[in-house]
């Protein structure tokens, strides 16, 4: 498969091109052909003409690579090596939801010949790419794993807004069902992967490598969150603790902070659903998502109180909220946990506007019915900084003081704000 790729006799088919699948297929373009598809015609019709709709990658990134994008799923009749890269969220009930993944895996079974790969890089449960997906690759297809057709598993480990650990500086973990598909797979991805390839000993290994990877950075953050949350009862700087006892050569530094996005605050949840399937009801994980997920709304009491103990009125009162992405520095709104920290203000009758120097306003109203303004108005009675913006990072005590009225409040829940500098000004100023 490696020497028919690079030869260019076989195509190379990503499937699913949101933030990890476009810069895996482009990646790949250099190398190889490869043909991109996505079930959104619209999005496809952009990267047709050079615009990734997640505003990660400039047009240079769409020079000269040898690929198509189709939304058409006939085109990859003409693949032979098939890499899923779609969403696995969970829904409402934090309960995994494959739709994305099992329309993939249907999508692939319907093209799939004899001697093709397919590699699932979606983050799932370990033992989903075995028992949830290939049997569906399988019954369409009619190939039987090993037989007629390999298969394999390689974690995605893009890091949005990252332009230095871009995907192919980051090292690659991969697998195969036997010896022979690990090999080959390791061979085509190192390619184009510079840091380096990691062979996993089987697919389960590397699906449980992966979703370990983000439940741990989860339970880290979770007890940051915690000692927060004590911390502030004691009246007690928590960034100052952290950084006093960072001293110590084995202390980790992570700090507190809303836990969103697509990854941390969603993968922990495939691990302990399957955990539960088997009879295990998982304590440590599920305590830490508990802290974490109830962040916003601790943060919201905070400012209430605040807002109270300066004589406001919370039902007449006028908060600016900074930030609505789930991260610095990108577009992406997906699992934000500023949005749980709106709703939680609103349901404190408080009169929430909302600012973000990348989120565009139509996808926050189309996927969350909140209003976005364009610029901040005035005679707010606090402020909180949400997401650590490049465009927000610089901005000084004289800006928020412009922006509140004569009982300011501002509350940086990032702590990228210089405390006394704040207090000089006469603002309020509160960090996790």
């Amino acid at each position: 498969m490696y020497n028919e790729l690079k030869s260019k006799q076989k195509k190379i088919a990503i499937i699913g091109l949101g933030y990890v699948g476009l810069p895996l297929a482009l990646e790949f373009a250099k190398k190889f052909s490869v043909i991109g598809y996505d079930i959104n015609e619209e999005r496809i019709e952009m990267m047709r003409n050079n615009v990734d709709p997640s505003e990660e990658l400039d047009t240079s990134a769409f020079a000269n690579k040898d690929i198509l994008f189709t939304a058409n799923a006939d085109d990859l009749k003409h693949a032979h090596f098939f890499v899923v890269a779609v969403p696995t969220p969970v829904d409402e009930h934090k309960v995994p939801n494959l739709k994305p993944l099992i329309g993939a895996s249907t999508t692939v079974g319907n093209a799939i010949k004899k001697g093709d790969y397919v590699v699932y890089e979606s983050t799932v449960y370990p033992g989903a790419t075995e028992d949830d997906c290939l049997p569906i690759v399988e019954k369409l297809s009619g190939l039987k794993l090993n037989v007629d057709y390999k298969a394999g598993y390689s974690p995605e480990r893009i890091n949005p807004g990252d332009k230095e650990h871009t995907v192919d500086k980051i090292l690659k973990i991969v697998s195969g069902s036997d010896d022979e598909s690990a090999e080959e797979i390791a061979k085509i991805y190192g390619e184009i992967i510079t840091a380096g390839i990691f062979k996993a000993a089987t697919i389960k290994v590397a699906e449980a490598a992966k979703v370990i990877e983000n439940t741990q950075r989860d339970l880290n953050i979770s007890l940051m969150n915690e000692l927060a949350i004590i911390f502030d009862k004691m009246g007690i700087d928590t960034r100052a603790v952290i950084e006093a006892a960072g001293t110590k050569w084995n202390f980790i530094k992570l700090y507190p902070g809303l836990v969103g996005g697509h990854c941390i605050g969603v993968d922990p949840y495939y691990l302990t659903y399957k955990a539960k399937k088997l009879g295990y009801d998982p304590q440590v994980i599920l305590s830490g998502r508990r802290i974490n997920d109830g962040m916003p709304g601790f943060v919201a009491k905070r400012l209430v109180q605040k807002m109270i103990q300066k004589g406001k009125n919370t039902q007449k009162s006028k908060v600016l909220v900074m930030g609505f992405t789930f991260k610095e520095n990108v577009a992406d709104i997906r699992n934000t946990k500023v949005v749980d920290l709106v709703k939680e203000l609103m349901e404190y009758s408080v009169n929430v506007h909302l600012v973000d120097a990348y989120a565009d306003p139509n996808d926050v109203v189309h996927e969350y019915k909140l209003p976005m303004m364009d610029n901040p108005s005035d005679n707010y009675d606090a402020v909180i900084v949400a997401v650590n913006h490049k465009e927000y990072v610089k901005l000084n005590a004289e800006y928020f003081k412009s922006l509140m009225n004569g009982a300011p409040i501002l509350m940086d829940l990032k702590g990228v704000y210089n405390q006394k500098e704040m207090e000089a000004a006469g603002i309020e100023y509160w960090r996790l």
